[in-house]
């Protein structure tokens, strides 16, 4: 069977505001599956399902209380195998997140651990360093006997211990459970996180990374988690169909970025560097040049990914949709595979007004600015939302930027990513760039050209050829263009 993954488009729904299905507010695992038709008529190969698993919902599903059940707002279990069963129906491959360098605190073992039961199964001290939690604060909370736990995240997500061969064993089974019921493969949650630096050293007041995964901290990024990924891979494989795995991985380089797609490990690492470089020319070709070399060095595809429900939406982020557009037509003229996250086809921007009292993502304790809230605001279905009650609220202007409105509407951002979907296989072989304007990026697969102006002026790019999509007029100030050309000037 040959390797879907290896250039496959990959869609993220971000369960509780993709669709809802019963009308509560909140999406769930039935407004998915009435959904898959739209999915599959946009032209993606898989579905990457965010947390569904029952959980209290401290840090909306990435705290997970049990690994092997779906959570009640969501629906059930017998609804999650519907979903896979149909998805496959569709043609459509179901990726799900898996998230091993933490549990909630409402998980059966960490209650044992509060009452003083197998407490290795997590990172307990009696003396915390000064190590500060990614959403703000310290890193450690005491319990009441006087010792004190590890969280990177929550104080409600405490870490798990992973030189525990308790804790090894129960991940693989989970792994298990889920492929048994069709999935087709995992999206791993803090790849990068699970191992920590014997000794648990302190970083030095001052010195810790904010910027986590641009700069190396010791509690990220260690050599141990690679052994645990080598693990997982042998369970992937020992299962028909191209299971896979994803890491979302913050490594400082994209040499240690290579490290967790190596051809024993998992198969994909999303590309934060690609996501987080700037509307700038050279900029981005230095960005995609690193990405395919690192990535080639170890038999890997790379991974291109423009936003996701963890970063702003690169409709905001680049400051405009025209240029959102061109870096979907960049983006998807590249070898490798691609990631869209839900909204991203109909130029969704993020949403900056919130009222503060509906905010709720616990990152915001760091920095109210910081909160992930604004890109997570539901999917507008119709000019009306498609929503009786969506438990963020849905900006009255997205009435124009809906599914309804941009459906069959020739140049609408919808119709553009439906396109490009089409037509990306046309794509093939490996990139090779040529000369352009300054400001300009120019590149050839095969007999196909994409060109992309990121300048604010029109501009000539002296191809002539057959134009078979573009994101505005060609040549156009951020914009950009694919051709089958027949010469080049």
């Amino acid at each position: 069977m040959t390797a879907w993954w290896r250039d496959a488009v990959i869609y993220q729904v971000y369960v509780r505001s993709f669709a809802d299905g019963d009308g509560d507010g909140v999406g769930d695992l039935i407004g998915i599956r009435d959904r898959l038709p739209y999915l599959a008529g946009l032209g993606v190969d898989a579905v990457w399902l965010t947390p569904f698993y029952r959980s209290p919902m401290a840090d909306f599903g990435y705290d997970v209380a049990d690994y092997r059940d779906v959570d009640p707002m969501f629906g059930t279990l017998a609804d999650a195998k519907a979903l896979i069963d149909e998805a496959h129906q569709h043609r459509l491959r179901v990726i799900v997140d898996i998230v091993p360098n933490h549990t909630s605190a409402a998980h059966p073992w960490f209650q044992e651990a509060l009452r003083g039961e197998k407490r290795d199964r997590y990172i307990f001290r009696d003396q915390p360093n000064d190590w500060e939690s990614i959403f703000g604060g310290p890193a450690w909370t005491q319990v009441a006997d006087g010792q004190w736990y590890l969280h990177l995240f929550d104080p409600a997500q405490p870490d798990l211990n992973w030189d525990n061969e308790e804790v090894r064993g129960e991940f693989e089974s989970i792994l298990r459970f889920w492929l048994d019921l069709g999935v087709d493969g995992f999206r791993v949650d803090v790849a990068h996180g699970m191992v920590k630096p014997a000794g648990l050293p302190d970083i030095g007041k001052g010195n810790q990374a904010r910027m986590v995964g641009r700069e190396p901290v010791p509690f990220f990024d260690n050599d141990g988690v690679h052994e645990i990924h080598r693990a997982w891979r042998r369970v992937l494989d020992s299962y028909p169909g191209e299971r896979i795995g994803v890491a979302e991985a913050w490594a400082p380089t994209p040499e240690r970025l290579a490290r967790y797609v190596r051809p024993d490990e998992l198969h994909q690492a999303f590309n934060f560097h690609y996501l987080f470089a700037p509307w700038d020319a050279a900029e981005l070709r230095a960005v995609i040049d690193s990405s395919l070399a690192t990535a080639a060095s170890v038999g890997a595809p790379t991974t291109w990914v423009l936003s996701n429900h963890d970063v702003k939406r690169h409709v905001t982020r680049y400051g405009s949709l025209a240029r959102a557009r061109a870096a979907a037509l960049l983006t998807l003229a590249l070898p490798g595979s691609a990631y869209v996250y839900q909204g991203e086809e109909l130029g969704l921007p993020e949403v900056l007004d919130l009222p503060p009292e509906v905010c709720r993502d616990p990152q915001r304790l760091r920095d109210p600015d910081s909160g992930r809230d604004g890109c997570r605001v539901p999917l507008p279905w119709t000019r009306e939302s498609g929503w009786a009650d969506p438990w963020l609220p849905i900006p009255a202007d997205w009435a124009e930027l809906s599914v309804e409105a941009q459906d069959g509407v020739p140049g609408s951002t919808l119709e553009l990513y439906r396109a490009a979907l089409r037509l990306r296989r046309s794509f093939e072989g490996e990139l090779i760039w040529h000369d352009s304007p300054r400001g300009t990026l120019v590149f050839s697969r095969g007999e196909l050209v994409c060109a992309v102006n990121f300048t604010e002026t029109p501009v000539d790019f002296g191809l002539e050829g057959e134009l078979l999509l573009a994101s505005d007029e060609p040549g156009a100030a951020n914009s950009a263009a694919w051709l089958k050309v027949k010469c080049r000037a």
